[in-house]
């Protein structure tokens, strides 16, 4: 099972050099993605300020019904103030981070700050 990071889904999104890659991926794990809240999010954020409303309702439309929205419970925001501080992430790297250790899954990204992780298995683009 995978934690498919943001920023593999908005190379898809906004057209860039790894999207061929990243389709491929996508379409050979389906069933076994997740996707955080942070990271729907996140992709609204980046996709509104560039004008691609559009794209963001499509995304919704037809993605999401093919991976799993993951929240972090609140009880464990805790973790992520802890990824923070031992392992120097950035917010949305350790909530990533802490989701992914809380279910069990591996996390697929372009983000090379989640190399420094030991306890969680990485896969790279």
């Amino acid at each position: 099972m995978f934690l498919v990071d943001t920023n593999i889904f908005l190379e898809i999104l906004l057209e860039q050099d790894k999207k061929e890659d990243c389709m491929r991926f996508l379409e050979n794990n389906i069933g076994n993605l997740n996707i955080t809240d942070f990271s729907l999010h996140s992709i609204g954020v980046v996709l509104f300020k560039y004008g691609k409303e559009e794209i963001f309702e499509n995304f919704v439309n037809d993605v999401i019904p093919n991976v799993k929205l993951l929240s972090l419970p609140m009880d464990l925001y805790g973790e992520v103030v802890n990824a923070r501080k031992s392992l120097n992430l950035d917010f949305d790297d350790a909530y990533q981070y802490s989701l992914a250790k809380y279910y069990g899954l591996k996390i697929v990204t372009m983000d090379k700050d989640f190399d420094k992780i030991k306890d969680v298995e990485i896969l790279h683009f």
